[in-house]
């Protein structure tokens, strides 16, 4: 209790320090992949892993600065932090939901976890497992979400199935998603239910809620013999798995490069991946109609300058892509608009840069006004409003 105390002080001073020199710091001993979600206010809330914990801390600024932290689970556990694995964060009235992967004892396996808060995340709940097969195999790159009717919902990638065909001497591609959801507001889960077989591997997944409120997941999926592209799932109990990308990327490996989602509240689907086929390869941006029609893929960003890990936001009838790229000296985070729901786009244009290492871009939509999430080694974690070359 004394060192937990103790720490809490040390932690709580270090934020009296520079903001610079505060964040550096913190990102040299803390995985670099933070997250941020916004609550219906408009306040900022940041989930980061720090010696074995998972921190919740708020701003109430627009996130130029962030209150003091709190450890969402007590008991420190090895906690994977990279940007395709990120831990998530969920802010719901004053309910704080809150999961991410535990790293088990053998390399690329792991377990989902899950804690939420009821009073605004000053306490959490002690964390449980969502995932309910406990083998020391891979379930990881959870997506959090929840849905206008307070259930939360798990969706992770997960390797039973293909441990049990192993098992029996079986060929297996890939790994499966999985979904889980919580119907008493985070206190315990209902049985784990596969979605779909033979994902990839280690792509990260994301997910929605449609424009009625239906979750919608997307992830990168194996079709045919080994061609990695993406599917998006609806979850009214009907619809299918959908195919939403046809470059026909055939690798036999998991690119570690997942997609990115966002829904517009008149149903429009927006939606970016990463390829790298022969004849179709780099950023790619498509709009899916509400009634599931999709127009031609755009293909965006500088393949030369190694344009990837892109990132959708949508706020204010107003649609934002964000991406890395690396110009041979520094990292870089483009980004560009669309006014008319995808169909054009402005000119891309710088947002941040880094020389050091740095997490991939995440895009947040607070009210009105989105902003990137950017992470990086030599300047910490940056909070920066994105607003149109022509805004006043």
């Amino acid at each position: 209790m004394v060192r937990r105390l103790l720490f809490l002080l040390v932690f709580a001073a270090s934020l009296a320090q520079p903001a610079r020199a505060h964040e550096a710091h913190q990102a040299a001993r803390t995985g670099l992949a933070v997250s941020v979600a916004a609550d219906a206010t408009g306040r900022l809330w940041r989930a980061q892993v720090w010696e074995g914990r998972v921190w919740v801390s708020r701003s109430d600024d627009g996130g130029r600065s962030f209150g003091v932290p709190v450890a969402v689970n007590a008991v420190p556990e090895a906690i994977v932090a990279d940007g395709e694995n990120r831990p998530k964060l969920a802010v719901v009235g004053s309910r704080i939901y809150v999961s991410w992967t535990q790293a088990l004892s053998k390399p690329y396996t792991g377990h989902v976890r899950f804690a939420h808060s009821v009073d605004g995340g000053r306490t959490f709940a002690e964390p449980i497992t969502v995932n309910d097969d406990r083998e020391v195999i891979s379930h990881r790159f959870d997506s959090l979400l929840v849905d206008g009717r307070g259930r939360v919902h798990l969706f992770w990638l997960d390797k039973r199935d293909a441990a049990a065909a192993q098992a029996q001497g079986e060929p297996y591609t890939g790994a499966a998603l999985y979904h889980a959801v919580s119907e008493d507001g985070g206190a315990s889960f209902g049985r784990n239910e596969r979605l779909a077989a033979h994902s990839c591997e280690c792509c990260r997944v994301v997910s929605a809620l449609d424009a009625d409120g239906i979750p919608l997941v997307l992830w990168r999926h194996v079709f045919g013999r080994n061609e990695r592209d993406h599917a998006l799932l609806r979850l009214d109990g009907r619809t299918k798995p959908v195919r939403v990308s046809f470059d026909r990327w055939e690798v036999d490996a998991c690119p570690h490069h997942g997609p990115a989602l966002a829904v517009a509240p008149d149903g429009t689907r927006h939606l970016a991946w990463f390829n790298d086929a022969p004849t179709r390869h780099g950023l790619f941006y498509a709009r899916m109609d509400a009634d599931g029609g999709m127009g031609t893929p755009l293909a965006f960003g500088d393949y030369a300058q190694q344009a990837a890990h892109p990132a959708l936001a949508v706020a204010a009838g107003r649609v934002w892509l964000a991406w890395k790229e690396f110009d041979g000296r520094q990292a870089l985070v483009r980004a560009m608009h669309s006014d008319d729901g995808g169909r054009s786009w402005s000119a891309p244009r710088s947002v941040a840069a880094s020389s050091g290492a740095s997490d991939h871009p995440l895009l947040v939509s607070a009210g009105h006004r989105v902003y990137l999430s950017w992470s990086t080694q030599l300047e910490g974690h940056r909070v920066i409003p994105l607003v149109p070359d022509d805004t006043p």
